[in-house]
């Protein structure tokens, strides 16, 4: 049976917090708010805890979950390049609605799914999500819905979808008053691509990186190596849009991009 906490309440809140945190650490789910939708997260580095939060989902491997995280200074130990921007965007748009794919750290000992070497980050600019990931670390989070249903921008959407076996912490922070995605941001090319439109706009990105190549839309040509990769980032807790934006993702073979240079990978 679920348990659910009113993060309204002080004391609610900081009970809450550190059951999800011990239940995380259990390698069970925790549903819990972001600024865009509600997340149901896992330890990112606990293989078994991923594949039940994808197996609760209804996704196979193929769509890994991107990681939330409660610092800068986590992402970068996630991350094995930063490139020429990533430091620049971080410092910009974090905490806040932006997704940065970039190379793992070959090192990490984690199994996301079938990420092809990459990983897609996001620090969260949510109060309970920031407590909650400086006591876990970084976590596995995908949004609070079932595959392919609508996202959940309340806690009583994400029980009504998820129920209350699989999930063991429920965290209510209230219903969420943006509905619009992260925007996710490619950073394993020599010049940052945007996978998906969301909050941040193009124009906020260019101020920071100068050059950056806009979303590919359906029915225009993409090179062979773009037709996947980044289904990780795409199905982000954060991200109402995840299930139906395959269109905007990288081919499996360049989610590490190991075709070609990665000069501007900046952290994700």
């Amino acid at each position: 049976m679920s348990r659910i906490y009113d993060c309204a309440d002080e004391s609610a809140r900081k009970d809450g917090i550190a059951d999800a945190a011990s239940a995380v650490r259990r390698g069970e789910l925790v549903v819990l708010p972001t600024d865009t939708v509600y997340g149901i997260g896992s330890d990112a580095f606990s293989p078994k805890a991923v594949a039940r939060l994808l197996e609760t989902k209804g996704r196979g491997r193929d769509m890994p979950p991107p990681v939330l995280v409660g610092s800068i200074r986590a992402a970068t130990a996630l991350i094995d390049d930063l490139g020429n921007h990533g430091r620049d965007l971080m410092e910009e748009f974090w905490p806040g609605p932006l997704t940065l794919v970039c190379t793992a750290t070959p090192s990490l000992s984690w199994d996301l799914g079938d990420t092809k070497g990459t990983v897609a980050v996001r620090m969260p600019m949510d109060p309970v999500a920031l407590e909650l990931l400086k006591e876990t670390g970084p976590m596995a989070v995908s949004s609070a819905n079932k595959s392919g249903e609508p996202a959940a921008t309340t806690a009583g959407e994400a029980i009504e979808q998820l129920g209350d076996e699989d999930v063991a912490v429920y965290l209510d922070g209230g219903s969420n008053e943006s509905t619009v995605p992260s925007t996710i941001v490619d950073l394993t090319y020599a010049v940052p691509r945007v996978l998906r439109s969301g909050a941040v706009s193009i124009e906020q990105l260019r101020a920071v990186c100068g050059t950056v190549i806009g979303e590919l839309r359906k029915g225009r040509t993409k090179p062979k190596k773009d037709e996947g990769a980044a289904e990780a980032a795409e199905s982000g807790a954060e991200e109402q849009t995840e299930e139906s934006g395959a269109e905007t993702s990288r081919g499996p073979a360049s989610e590490t991009e190991a075709e070609g240079p990665r000069g501007d990978r900046s952290e994700s």
